[in-house]
């Protein structure tokens, strides 16, 4: 039977929302993996929808929202896993 007293729980390490809000946890390949099956699944529906109203100029617009949300999702979190720079100062080149 689990302590009462203390007040803090432990989130789970294997479950993917008991540590959604932790510091860094945006960065979890199964949270990632998550986040691109949303997108794909969103995108699908809006270009089904698309068709289905004969191109809906409001389900296109959408969709090219969807398309660059999911983008700078996808640049933010390069953004965020790519090389520290280095100790000595050097600034890498792009």
């Amino acid at each position: 039977m689990p302590d009462a007293g203390d007040g803090a729980e432990e989130p789970q390490s294997g479950s993917l929302f008991g540590g959604i809000l932790e510091p860094g946890s945006s960065l979890n390949p199964t949270f990632l993996l998550v986040v691109d099956g949303v997108f794909a699944s969103l995108f699908v529906v809006l270009v089904a929808l698309a068709v289905l109203t004969r191109g809906n100029v409001h389900l296109i617009a959408l969709t090219f929202i969807e398309l660059a949300l999911w983008a700078s999702v996808k640049w933010y979190v390069i953004s965020r896993t790519g090389p520290t720079p280095r100790a000595d100062g050097d600034v890498r080149s792009t």
